[in-house]
């Protein structure tokens, strides 16, 4: 997600000759609603927003003077968290300045460099509804390639999946490209 923002933000004035994106979260809305659903908030959420609690409590004491430090540890979704702390970190007015800022679908189509884009339908972090599949359309740098399963980041393939994954394999072709033909794709 940082990725993407930064490179819609930017479009071509960037070092980076390309950019390969893995299992993005591309509508930080649709996102945590997903991970809030029942299972999803068993499985993951719920794990996540500990883990976050965790990495900022040994600092309460500092942090206490910037935050209502009690709302921040009482937080039991990820969206909680990031209403109490990250968006008040980040100095936004609400959670939902916060999250459309965040959200790279709206600066997909300024993205200007040569991107590839991998997501699964079935990743609770970035549900199918929510990729935006026209968007891409609509900007020729952006490869956008959708599996049916793959989960968040996983793609893993076989019944005992050991050696690469499908994103390692489509990666390995995509910078091998890059490189062979970077000056093909850039006059483009």
């Amino acid at each position: 997600m940082l990725l993407l923002n930064y490179l819609g933000k930017t479009g071509r004035d960037t070092p980076l000759m390309a950019a390969a994106i893995f299992s993005a979260g591309w509508n930080v809305f649709e996102s945590v609603e997903s991970l809030e659903k029942p299972l999803n908030w068993l499985l993951f959420n719920y794990y996540l927003t500990t883990c976050l609690q965790s990495s900022i409590s040994r600092h309460r004491q500092m942090l206490e003077k910037l935050f209502d430090m009690d709302l921040v540890m009482k937080a039991r979704t990820v969206r909680e968290f990031d209403k109490q702390f990250t968006s008040v970190m980040f100095g936004y007015r609400t959670i939902d300045d916060y999250y459309e800022d965040a959200s790279p679908c709206r600066k997909l189509k300024s993205v200007g460099i040569p991107v590839l884009c991998l997501n699964s339908v079935d990743d609770v972090f970035s549900p199918g509804h929510a990729i935006p599949v026209e968007t891409a359309k609509q900007n020729a740098n952006v490869a956008l390639v959708l599996t049916s399963c793959g989960g968040h980041i996983g793609f893993l393939e076989g019944i005992w999946p050991r050696k690469c994954t499908y994103m390692d394999r489509v990666f390995k072709q995509f910078v091998q490209a890059v490189f062979e033909h970077g000056n093909k794709i850039f006059s483009m």
